[in-house]
């Protein structure tokens, strides 16, 4: 969950690293660190964000042409200088930075410390490093052949990149469990835990597998795997632009990448629906779009707000295919041994693709006989590569931690599969088929519309900024709406909020509510419209404040909520996309109004690619 930032080359390396850490600081910024080697190993490393270590790097000599980067959300040690990244070596030669967890790293310090090590900080990473060290004076070795020796040893996953004083014409890197793209340019090459601080630079890639070890010059790439044995690095093309990792004027990235969603949801869609043909091509599933339609189970996999996509694809798939579907927290799935095996389909929903728990989970299924189905944002991850067949969701990179365009974009993505297996099933009729093609294609549209409300959410915003809780309700496809609203505002805002099914809040939390909490109702005009009408009817008796999110003209509603806010009509099985939308610009507005960076909200990361 950290970031990590190397370049070797002819340029002077410190800018290009500190600029990289800054387009990776959402991956963590509890500190940041940066080694340079220039003759000498110099290593500077603070806590807080990476504009402090800049502030603190201020005047002095950065030359060098080999540097390593880090900015760290924290595992193993409490954020502090000390214990920030990069870490070196007990003789001061080898610098190294690392996103992971060591899990057996208590039993090497023990080791270590009874042959006189000396640790300086509280982390796994210092411990790797003097293990590698010890390795590298017992064994009288090079670098490459202890690093080897110690990762046959270590348990865990890592993305490390060690710098030798020794050395200084190479950088050596490996990969095991969590990301590391390499880009090649000319005489120089860049390293990063994504491709955002390198599409600058070059638009060549190579996408690091697991288990190999990548040892870099200025122009030399040489992959090997963990045996020792070279592999021919696989450089692919990036499809991203500079802009797209770029605010654009936007106040922040998560009201950017929320503007941006008529566009992805768009993107998302194009090449795959003909709206005035009637059909839908997903070329990721063809050829195992009969297996799926014979499927005897479907489980969803996911984390966080891909877990409420998943939640809604349920929805969507049983009534669509009529095929019993299973939505799993991947970090449950993964250690409860469930029951996995041929003829079942696990569909993997992420939008890194590198998300820790959901890769071991498919991994663990795909080894029982499910068929893998990946939803992944991002091109060349790590689960649209182990996955069998799959769609990418196309949004574009998404740089506000709090996912936004993600989500719609893996709705769209997840309807079209439901879709094209009714289809392939005979489960939907033609007529049916028709109309949600119709109404997924307007989508993008209708998402345009809800946008124009900022202003007016802003003033909501206002109203309720101070809250100390919220509720959020809904029913049927809006369910996991109201759980999205709910999690996108404690994420932004910090304020305790908490998703529930309308119909529940009467086994519960309906003792929570007095004048002051406020009450969020997703209430657009479904099958459950009238029930849902109810509940609101209970809340006013108990004097809770309710804001409602209802369809375009509704009157009813109208006359019961303290505050609505209007989206247009949809069909309930495509209306999340819309109705969703003013649960995210709700959030957003609170956490800016309350003074809070809702790019960076405190404690999170953007991709869990740890435990």
């Amino acid at each position: 969950m950290c970031g990590i930032v190397a370049y070797i080359g002819q340029r002077e390396a410190y800018p290009i690293v500190l600029k990289g850490l800054k387009r990776l600081e959402y991956r963590g910024y509890d500190s940041a660190g940066v080694a340079l080697l220039n003759g000498e190993l110099k290593v500077y490393k603070k806590k807080g964000k990476v504009a402090e270590l800049e502030d603190f790097l201020s005047g002095k000599d950065t030359h060098s042409h080999i540097a390593i980067g880090h900015t760290r959300w924290a595992t193993h040690g409490e954020p502090s200088d000390r214990n920030s990244h990069p870490h070196t070596s007990g003789n001061g030669k080898l610098a190294m930075i690392h996103n992971g967890i060591i899990e057996n790293y208590a039993q090497l310090k023990q080791e270590l410390l009874k042959k006189g090590h000396v640790f300086k900080s509280d982390t796994d990473t210092e411990v790797l490093i003097h293990f590698i060290e010890e390795i590298q004076t017992s064994n009288q070795c090079g670098l490459e052949e202890a690093l080897r020796i110690a990762l046959k040893r270590v348990v865990g996953a890592y993305v490390i990149v060690l710098v030798d004083q020794d050395n200084p014409d190479t950088l050596i890197a490996a990969r095991k469990g969590s990301p590391l793209v390499i880009g090649v340019g000319k005489g120089e090459h860049f390293l990063a835990s994504d491709a955002s601080p390198i599409v600058e630079y070059t638009k060549e890639v190579v996408y690091v597998n697991d288990y190999e070890i990548a040892i870099i010059k200025s122009d030399e790439l040489i992959l090997k795997n963990i045996s020792n044995e070279r592999q021919t690095p696989y450089i692919q093309k990036l499809d991203i632009e500079l802009a797209a990792i770029e605010k654009s004027g936007y106040d922040h990235f998560m009201l950017k990448e929320i503007f941006e969603q008529p566009q992805t949801i768009f993107d998302s869609l194009r090449g795959r629906l003909d709206a005035k043909r009637g059909t839908l091509t997903l070329g990721g599933i063809r050829e195992h779009a009969s297996l799926l339609s014979k499927a005897k189970r479907i489980i969803i996999v996911a984390c966080g707000t891909s877990w409420h996509a998943g939640l809604v694809a349920e929805y969507m798939i049983e009534e669509l295919c009529r095929i019993p579907v299973e939505v799993e927290y991947a970090s449950e799935f993964r250690y409860r041994n469930p029951v996995v095996g041929e003829g079942d389909v696990i569909i993997a929903v992420s939008q890194s693709g590198e998300t820790a728990d959901t890769l071991v989970a498919i991994e663990s299924a795909k080894q029982k006989g499910a068929i893998i189905l990946g939803v992944c944002n991002v091109v060349g991850s790590s689960i649209a590569r182990i996955s069998d067949a799959g769609a990418y969701t196309h949004a574009g990179p998404e740089i506000g931690v709090a996912s936004t365009k993600a989500f719609t974009a893996q709705l769209a993505v997840l309807c079209m599969i439901g879709l094209k297996v009714a289809q392939e099933k005979g489960s939907i009729t033609q007529q049916r088929l028709q109309h949600l093609i119709d109404e997924l294609d307007a989508i993008p549209d209708k998402v345009a519309t809800v946008l124009k409300l900022n202003d007016q959410i802003r003033q909501v915003a206002d109203k309720y900024k101070d809250a100390r809780d919220f509720l959020y309700l809904g029913r049927g496809y809006n369910f996991p709406v109201a759980l999205e609203g709910a999690l996108k505002l404690k994420e932004i805002s910090y304020i305790h909020a908490e998703g529930y099914p309308a119909a529940e809040m009467k086994h519960g939390p309906i003792a929570l509510v007095d004048e002051n909490l406020p009450v969020v109702f997703v209430a657009t005009r479904d099958s459950y419209y009238e029930k849902v009408v109810s509940n609101i009817q209970e809340i006013k008796a108990r004097k809770g404040k309710v804001i409602a999110v209802v369809t375009e003209g509704d009157q009813t509603i109208r006359g019961l909520a303290d505050d609505i806010i209007e989206v247009p009509a949809a069909d309930e099985l495509v209306a999340p996309i819309v109705s969703v939308i003013p649960m995210q610009l709700l959030a957003y507005h609170i956490g800016v109004l309350k003074g809070f960076d809702v790019d960076k909200p405190r404690n999170l990361a953007k991709s869990v690619t740890v435990e």
